[in-house]
């Protein structure tokens, strides 16, 4: 018995929803591989070139010609600077930037987003507009405040202006406001004093937010170049993006075994991602929709 007009009309429209949405996710996938191939060209350049000979490095061909695959380039990199000490102050400074930048903005994210004083949200205000200066204007004044507290050239001169963001403790204060306050005033009820309330409660309901701006702090202070810079004199306090530079001097340019130290360098930064990346993604979302 032939079926009704209604529902051979209706089997058509969901065959051709369906194949709509076939093609649209076909394009979608094509889209992001394409765009996954492009960004990944770089790394795969640089890994490439950490692997050939100098005379030939800067040829079209992309993988290694006659010279063979020189996998020595990277104990190379160890015997011509003291790249691992130039790890651990990097891994180490970057490590305690983290801890104390997650500490004093969760500190002051949680003064302006559950104690309630005057001129609260006008100070905030203050404070989140010193985001629009440059940080090459007060380069400066840093500098010179580093001078007269004679930490020039040491691993405390470098640590010590990267401890206080007001990025993240914007990021956290969006995060501790959508908390219902419901849970304050219970604790309060609880006999919980404020340190208890903030250590106890919102902390931990405020993870995705400290794993998020520990992520960005991490891989920002690792990579950091320019402070660095200007503040460090001697080498043994040198940090990976400094020390590398030997290879890029006067005296000649070594960019097979620049490309194998920059390879290892970045490591930590894979790794922290790579672990973390589902933590950042949700803590960047929820962070950008709550205020």
């Amino acid at each position: 018995m032939p079926e009704p007009a209604s529902t051979t009309l209706v089997h058509r429209k969901s065959l051709g929803l369906r194949a709509r949405h076939a093609t649209l996710w076909s394009l979608r996938l094509i889209t992001l591989t394409i765009l996954a191939f492009t960004l990944t060209l770089p790394f795969l350049w640089m890994i490439l070139t950490s692997l050939k000979h100098l005379s030939e490095v800067g040829v079209n061909a992309w993988l290694p010609g006659e010279m063979g695959w020189q996998w020595s380039n990277y104990p190379e990199v160890f015997r011509q600077i003291p790249f691992a000490r130039y790890y651990l102050n990097s891994i180490f400074i970057a490590a305690s930037v983290t801890f104390l930048n997650v500490l004093t903005s969760a500190c002051a994210a949680f003064a302006f987003a559950r104690v309630q004083w005057v001129g609260r949200d006008k100070i905030f205000l203050v404070y989140l507009a010193t985001m629009m200066i440059p940080g090459l204007v007060i380069m400066i004044p840093n500098y010179q405040l580093m001078i007269q507290l004679g930490l020039v050239d040491s691993m405390v001169g470098l640590i010590l202006p990267a401890s206080f963001s007001t990025f993240s403790t914007f990021l956290l204060r969006q995060f501790m406001l959508s908390i219902p306050r419901s849970i304050d005033e219970a604790a309060e009820i609880d006999g919980a004093s404020p340190w208890q309330l903030f250590w106890e409660i919102i902390l931990p309901l405020a993870r995705p937010g400290l794993v998020t701006v520990t992520i960005i702090t991490f891989m920002g202070t690792y990579s950091s170049f320019f402070w660095p810079l200007v503040m460090l004199k001697s080498d043994h306090t040198y940090t990976l993006p400094i020390g590398l530079l030997a290879f890029d001097s006067t005296a000649g340019q070594a960019t097979h075994l620049l490309m194998a130290g920059v390879a290892m360098s970045v490591i930590p930064m894979i790794i922290v991602f790579v672990l973390m990346q589902k933590q950042l993604i949700a803590g960047i979302q929820v962070g950008a929709v709550k205020g």
